[in-house]
């Protein structure tokens, strides 16, 4: 069985201040809760880890680099994530492939990195309302899902995140029945390339718009095993009844 897992994208958000909201979120978690994982900003790492000991919530971060070490000034390796204590981290965010200009080749060096370093990567991927709007989505899936993918994917070290763009940050929701299209569609490009076994174990989140008002309906969806959500994580009761809705699906 996949777990189901409460992913939370603080992004460019918190200072040491917010760190009580992981304090209140654990404190309120209902009973056999979901996997929780909170990436804070890499200030806060080594802290939100010591906050978090000895409870059910996992600390992850929001990038990190290919290489070990070296001259790059201002980056975060993976290596560093896991000295931190943090157990995940999210690469290739819709955010860092266009700001950043990273490519799923990047994607998938640094997906090697965060094994290297123990780490399981949740991998995102989406499309623009533009590509969606001409009628490209499976395609700008499938060709994310081959490009970013190592070949050593394990149900252990990996996590899919389907993002749509023109969803995160904005209020717009897919349909379920469009939610339900990509999340099969990722599925079977999984399983075809993995084979049944991996395929049908790792855990594919939804992101873009969550909140507790569509969590239930969205978590019902097959093949949504969970999500990876932004704004709605900053605040422990706006994402506290997330983590119940899942919990309860």
């Amino acid at each position: 069985m996949r777990p189901k897992i409460a992913a939370g994208n603080w992004k460019m958000n918190g200072t040491a201040a917010a760190l009580t909201e992981l304090h209140s979120l654990a404190t309120g978690l209902p009973d056999n809760p979901p996997q929780i994982v909170i990436c804070p900003p890499s200030t806060l790492l080594f802290r939100a880890t010591d906050a978090t000991h000895g409870s059910p919530i996992q600390i992850g971060a929001q990038d990190c680099h290919a290489e070990e070490a070296g001259a790059y000034t201002g980056d975060i390796s993976a290596t560093m994530v896991a000295d931190s204590g943090a157990s995940h981290v999210i690469l290739g965010h819709s955010e860092r492939r266009d700001a950043h200009r990273e490519t799923d080749a990047d994607v998938q060096a640094k997906a090697i990195a965060a094994w290297g370093a123990g780490l399981t990567a949740i991998i995102c991927i989406g499309e623009s309302e533009a590509e969606r709007d001409a009628g490209q989505t499976l395609d700008i899936i499938g060709a994310q899902l081959d490009g970013s993918l190592p070949d050593a994917v394990e149900a252990g070290n990996t996590v899919i995140a389907y993002e749509p763009i023109w969803a995160i940050g904005t209020g717009k929701v897919p349909s379920i029945a469009q939610i339900k299209e990509v999340h099969d569609f990722i599925r079977a490009r999984l399983i075809d390339r993995f084979g049944a076994e991996i395929g049908n174990a790792l855990p594919l989140l939804y992101g873009g718009s969550v909140k507790a008002a569509n969590a239930v309906e969205i978590f019902a969806v097959e093949n949504v095993d969970g999500a990876l959500v932004g704004g709605a994580s900053l605040k422990a009761e706006d994402f506290a009844p997330i983590v119940t809705a899942l919990a309860q699906s």
